[in-house]
């Protein structure tokens, strides 16, 4: 699968609930996540712009693995995920072949669906509130295309900058690189 992905930086969850409404999209849920991004111990991942992670959520755990961007607009890239039974057997598992816990990310998530895409407002545990549009995709499916359709979706609900291809991961290794 291809996952086309946009975040944008927003001022507030309110203001975009109140736009999302108006747009006709419908909340699907509310979800609070823990992410424990792995590094490699064959390839520097922030190199290859590659993701290994073990998501935890309320109801169900998950491997995720993300390839490298596809192009310099979008979060384009092949994604990979399967479900799993404990995290931490995972995470055992990940340690004992020589990968290392780099950084765990947590956030609450607010999702809504509007046409084909999947909307978030994410509220990330040191971070201001962002905003996630995404698109799944076969294989043989336009991104470029789809990649537009997210933009011109940000356009209608008034968001036209703050846009950030930077995982979370990345934007809190920058902010504590910083102090």
């Amino acid at each position: 699968m291809i996952e086309v992905e946009v975040k944008a930086r927003i001022d507030s969850f309110e203001e975009m609930e109140k736009r999302l409404e108006s747009l006709g999209a419908v909340k699907t849920k509310d979800e609070f996540q823990e992410d424990i991004y792995f590094a490699s111990p064959i390839v520097d991942f922030a190199e290859t712009d590659e993701a290994l992670r073990i998501r935890t959520t309320d109801n169900d755990i998950f491997i995720t693995y993300k390839g490298p961007k596809l192009n310099d607009e979008a979060k384009t890239r092949k994604e990979v995920e399967m479900s799993i039974e404990s995290a931490e057997k995972a995470s055992d598992i990940f340690t004992e072949i020589g990968f290392k816990p780099a950084r765990t990310v947590r956030k609450s998530r607010q999702y809504y669906r509007f046409e084909n895409f999947e909307i978030s407002l994410d509220d990330v545990e040191g971070l201001p509130p962002y905003m996630e549009i995404e698109i799944a995709l076969g294989d043989s499916e336009d991104y470029i295309e789809a990649q537009d359709k997210i933009f011109k979706l940000f356009e209608r609900l008034g968001i036209t900058d703050g846009f950030e291809r930077t995982s979370y991961m990345e934007l809190l290794e920058t902010l504590n690189n910083e102090y």
